[in-house]
């Protein structure tokens, strides 16, 4: 299967804090058959790294906590995303959770005090929508990991 990933999960220092964040259990992906396609949808949408971290509001907006509204940056990396995982076939995607763009179900609430809320980055939103299935790595099920799993 091809899996598009969070290019952050393969060491590449990509995040807004200009680190990266290895994910051991996200690379046996690999191991186990899957071909991985790394992405970060923030890059992708020509934001630098390091840079000043977003939060979603909850008008749908992405603001830094500079106050700079970044949402076209984060809906082109969405676009630049999805385009890739329909390149490639992806049909899955495991994404960082709680980002801005990867968060899965939760996200941080846009008052940058740490608080989380209900809801979906903007690259996950869009490839959810188009079809593909949309996890984090917090939540990988057992299945990925057994080559022999679905056959």
């Amino acid at each position: 299967m091809n899996i598009l990933v969070s290019h952050c999960f393969f060491g590449e220092p990509c995040r807004y804090d200009g680190v990266s964040r290895v994910d051991r259990q996200v690379l046996e992906l690999h191991r186990a058959g899957h071909n991985l396609i790394p992405v970060c949808p923030e890059v992708l949408g020509g934001l630098d790294t390091p840079r000043a971290p977003a939060e979603l509001q909850p008008d749908g907006r992405v603001v830094n906590k500079e106050g700079v509204d970044v949402t076209a940056a984060y809906r082109a990396g969405a676009e630049a995303a999805l385009a890739i995982a329909r390149e490639n076939g992806c049909t899955l995607a495991v994404l960082k959770a709680r980002s801005p763009s990867c968060g899965c179900g939760e996200v941080y609430d846009g008052t940058f005090t740490g608080t989380l809320t209900p809801g979906w980055g903007v690259a996950a939103r869009l490839l959810m929508e188009a079809g593909i299935t949309v996890l984090d790595e917090e939540h990988l099920p057992a299945w990925l990991f057994d080559p022999e799993a679905g056959r």
